[in-house]
């Protein structure tokens, strides 16, 4: 019933944002002499807050077209690898640029689409070679197509990696953002133990729940003052019979985005107070920044129902990964067979979705690595979208990441 009644609000917003988009426009349009009345500016900007605020959004493109590479601009193509029911992996093919280290960027997959990541892919391909997990809806995944699982996760990221370093001939590098920290450790330690000749060379995790004892965020908070199954009575839905994925159990992905803009309310209606008063003034290309923001951030998916609970109880519930505890297809996750891929830990100083500490646990109970393969950067003044995109991202956090990648290749 409450995706069904989702659905139906959903339905409504959108015939009232469209209306809204319409009465915006009318207003704005220089032939209509209604137009130059006082109120007209704060009538029509409030409705193109209104039509942006509640329209519906589909999975964004990344759109990156070019890149610049020393002071030669090459162009990009967007290539898939390899589909799989739950997730793809894609590749951004530099024309005319060949080698490089190979770079598998692991998206996460808690309520957003990969795209979210578009400012880290382009600031990577200058200097790599670079795929990217690009996850799929949980609702639009038919039933037949089976269920998805953490252990699952670990095995696409195994087969990624596999699939890279076959075509390059080189063992790949990986970069987790948020929260495949978690899998993607896991994958690492499943590979070094397994000896598998394309395991990374270096696993980068940017901002992940690799331990949340430490400094505990709300989100971690939210997850452990509650029992297991309140999660799985109170945010588990059923994708409604208009989706592939019809009767699927998945946590959708409009919870998980409230979950996000109630954390930081007042933010976000400052966003849009100040997005109201740059189209009262006319001021467009202010606005554009807020409304672009906004086109990603409020672009969400499903996670099926299994890997969101399994995630719940196994890292932020009992963290069996800090505890040497934690299980992958019956055998346990190491971490002290990691001993020849290298680690690199970031955190933001003002995350506050992972806590300072949480993602440093990686290097600590990897016990057997060397200290010389461990890196940790601390970015000051950074929250957690921070990490990986805008401006501190690319002047002052990928510089590290490159030149960490650089000398373990």
């Amino acid at each position: 019933m409450l995706y069904d009644a989702y659905e139906v609000q959903r339905s409504f917003l959108a015939g009232a944002s469209k209306l809204a988009g319409l009465g915006a426009g009318w207003l704005s349009n220089p032939a209509n002499p209604w137009g130059y009345n006082s109120m007209s500016p704060l009538v029509g900007a409030s409705l193109e807050v209104f039509a942006h605020a509640s329209a519906p959004r589909g999975k964004p493109d990344f759109d990156i077209q070019s890149t610049k590479i020393g002071r030669k601009v090459v162009a990009v193509h967007e290539r898939i690898l390899l589909r799989k029911p739950f997730g793809q992996l894609k590749h951004f093919e530099r024309e005319g640029v060949e080698g490089g280290p190979a770079l598998l960027i692991v998206a996460p997959m808690s309520g957003h689409y990969a795209t979210l990541l578009r400012g880290t892919v382009a600031r990577m391909l200058p200097s790599a070679d670079v795929y990217i997990t690009d996850w799929r809806d949980a609702k639009m995944v038919p039933l037949s197509d089976g269920t998805f699982d953490l252990d699952d996760y670990v095995d696409y990221l195994i087969e990624f990696l596999e699939v890279i370093g076959k075509r390059t001939g080189e063992r790949p590098h990986m970069l987790a953002v948020c929260q495949p920290a978690v899998p993607a450790y896991a994958a690492t330690a499943v590979m070094n133990a397994a000896k598998n000749p394309w395991r990374p060379k270096s696993l980068t995790m940017m901002g992940g729940p690799i331990d949340t004892r430490k400094a505990p965020t709300a989100v971690n908070t939210l997850a452990t003052q509650r029992p297991f199954g309140w999660f799985e009575n109170n945010v588990i839905a059923t994708v409604p019979i208009i989706y592939p994925g019809a009767g699927r159990k998945v946590y959708p992905g409009f919870l998980q985005l409230a979950g996000f803009m109630t954390m930081n309310l007042g933010s976000h209606l400052i966003s849009h107070w100040e997005m109201f008063k740059h189209l009262v003034v006319g001021d467009e290309e202010s606005a554009d920044s807020t409304r672009g923001f906004y086109d990603e951030y409020r672009s969400v998916c499903d996670m099926t129902s299994e890997f969101y609970l399994q995630t719940v109880d196994v890292v932020f519930q009992r963290h069996l990964l800090p505890e040497g505890q934690m299980m992958h297809r019956g055998k346990r996750v190491d971490p002290a067979v990691i001993k020849d891929t290298a680690l690199l830990a970031i955190e933001g100083e003002r995350d506050d979705i992972s806590g300072i500490g949480q993602t440093k646990a990686a290097l600590d109970i990897a016990t057997k690595l060397p200290r010389a393969k461990k890196q940790y950067l601390l970015a000051k003044d950074v929250g957690h979208y921070g990490i990986f995109n805008g401006r501190k991202w690319r002047e002052r956090i990928a510089p590290v990441v490159e030149k960490f990648i650089a000398a373990n290749d």
